[in-house]
């Protein structure tokens, strides 16, 4: 089954992501305004929230753990308030291999996260979902809740147009049980800031020129395990 996911993947971009703690939001978006790559910020903030499935035994979290080179995960991503009415979720795939990043991508019906939500709805819902394929139905119904989080985003765009940076904040992770959620079992919003430096392919040769500027260092840490483990302390 992974090997045909990452096969569908028509697009892979590079992907470097940094966690600073000992710089604030502010100064953090300082350091990047200032780059002589003169980025700047586009669209607008907001929170994105995804709920994430894995299988019985937490292959996706441990394969992240172990640096597995080619390893994936499993989301399901929507924009603004953490629950109600959910408008415009969409199930994502996220491949990594090494560096480079894909996504498969499938819109989904809109739904209601509150304390009635469970497994068999979110079954339901991929059930319903018509663009996904039968190979890809059959895995997802082997996989259970595994963590819900949200962050706040903000995008910011170089000059050239070919670097693209995220800047997330306040990383809160929630259990999220098969049954019966109350969303009071969460950790604090997290002081940690991570940037994320998105680019094609084509552009890695001249990459040092934006990471040679900054005081940032480069990580393998993923917002997935750290709330899973922020939630087992």
């Amino acid at each position: 089954m992974e090997k045909f996911l990452f096969s569908d993947v028509g697009h892979f971009r590079y992907e470097r992501k940094f966690y600073i703690q000992e710089l604030d939001r502010a100064q953090v978006e300082s350091i990047i305004m200032a780059h002589p790559s003169l980025f700047r910020e586009i669209y607008h903030q907001r929170f994105v929230n995804n709920i994430y499935f894995d299988s019985i035994n937490m292959q996706h979290y441990f394969d992240n753990i172990d640096g597995l080179a080619r390893r994936f995960k499993v989301r399901v991503r929507w924009y603004g308030k953490p629950t109600g009415l959910l408008e415009n979720p969409m199930l994502e795939l996220k491949f990594k291999h090494n560096m480079h990043v894909g996504k498969l991508l499938y819109p989904l019906e809109a739904f209601v996260l509150d304390e009635k939500f469970s497994m068999p709805a979110i079954q339901g819902i991929f059930e319903r979902a018509p663009s996904l394929p039968d190979g890809l139905r059959l895995y997802l119904k082997e996989l259970n809740f595994s963590l819900f989080n949200r962050y706040s985003r903000k995008y910011f765009l170089s000059a050239d147009r070919r670097y693209r940076i995220t800047v997330d904040s306040g990383l809160q992770a929630y259990e999220l049980k098969g049954f019966g959620n109350n969303f009071l079992r969460a950790t604090e919003p997290s002081d940690t800031i991570i940037v994320e430096l998105k680019y094609n392919k084509d552009q890695d040769k001249e990459v040092d020129f934006i990471t040679n500027y900054f005081p940032f260092r480069l990580t393998r840490s993923s917002k997935y395990t750290a709330g899973i483990e922020a939630l087992t302390e």
